[in-house]
């Protein structure tokens, strides 16, 4: 299996598709594409037969804009990267960094598509698929985007940890419009793999990541959340609105991160549920718990037991977190 590794030097675990597949998911969306513009053509020169040449000449374009150029671009955009053809050999359509594509993807590689696939009968799309190593065409390069194969094998694959309950939310203002892919796919990755680095090579990198974001975002890093904690949460925040896009503002509760999302608030704003900011997970690290007092079942009174004198602790700025960096 050969994956994906990009300019940060970190593997995607997606198969790029290659020429034959792609090619034979072209031939079915054109020739699906060509059945309907035939009928539709037939059906339309009967009925402007009284008009006069000029006319029909425009209609006729238009028809060939729409059908073989913008239902295309419709359908992508629509199903998030799958048309006919590619649904029927188990192939999509996602960005560089995996997500799914948007409008802008689509459309992209859609005008491109007519100069590199219909004008020249696609020997400009093989012969640039066959140049690249992931197999992308002219339209790919240029949006940004790739095609992949979603009918793998299945196998041990890693996740995105989720964030501490109580960083849920607390992101969703943050500007992640100028956060390019790249750095996407290597938080990602990393949060993926930080179980297996070293623990000081693991924290360097979360700090250089989490760094780059605040830069990105124009917002610092909150002081006491760790980086690979405040990484998870700033992705989180990411997939939700991802959701949010893909299946509408009603998508807010789904779950994320293996977690609900919760609920949305009035004015579609990410609300996150109430909790009692349990310990924190064991994908992060966590410092040493204080003493705690468990409460016991109701009954007679019993004298208190009394406790170890506790040196007080400065106060913490914010909530508190449960976290400290690793050594």
């Amino acid at each position: 299996m050969s994956e994906l590794v990009t300019g940060e030097a970190v593997a995607l675990e997606l198969r790029p598709a290659k020429l034959p597949s792609r090619a034979l998911a072209v031939l079915l969306d054109l020739a699906a594409a060509v059945t309907v513009y035939v009928v539709v053509s037939i059906a339309l020169v009967a009925a402007t037969a009284s008009l006069d040449p000029a006319a029909q000449t425009a209609i006729s374009l238009a028809l060939f804009l729409l059908l073989l150029v913008g239902v295309p671009m419709a359908v992508e955009t629509l199903s998030h990267g799958r048309s006919l053809g590619k649904m029927a050999c188990g192939l999509r359509v996602v960005r560089d960094d995996g997500g799914p594509i948007r409008f802008r993807h689509a459309l992209v590689r859609g005008l491109i598509g007519v100069i590199e696939i219909l004008m020249t009968m696609g020997v400009v799309a093989c012969i640039a698929s066959l140049v690249s190593s992931r197999g992308r065409r002219l339209g790919d390069v240029f949006a940004g985007t790739l095609v992949v194969r979603e009918r793998l094998p299945v196998g041990p694959v890693g996740s995105v940890p989720p964030p501490p309950p109580w960083l849920a939310g607390r992101f969703s203002g943050l500007d992640l419009s100028a956060v390019p892919d790249g750095l996407w796919l290597a938080v990602r990755q990393y949060l993926t793999r930080m179980g297996q680095l070293d623990p000081r090579v693991g924290h360097a990198m979360a700090e250089r990541l989490a760094a780059d974001l605040a830069d990105r975002t124009g917002a610092p890093v909150p002081q006491g959340v760790p980086a690979p904690a405040y990484l998870a949460a700033v992705v989180q925040e990411r997939q939700v609105r991802d959701a949010r896009r893909a299946f509408g503002h009603g998508a807010g509760g789904a779950a994320v991160g293996g977690r609900p999302a919760g609920p949305a608030g009035p004015a579609g704003a990410y609300a996150p549920p109430p909790v009692h900011r349990p310990a924190p997970p064991a994908a992060y690290p966590s410092g040493p718990a204080g003493p705690a007092h468990s409460a016991g079942p109701a009954g007679p009174s019993v004298p208190p037991v009394p406790a170890a004198p506790v040196s007080p602790s400065p106060p913490a700025e914010g909530p508190s977190t449960g976290f400290v960096p690793p050594a």
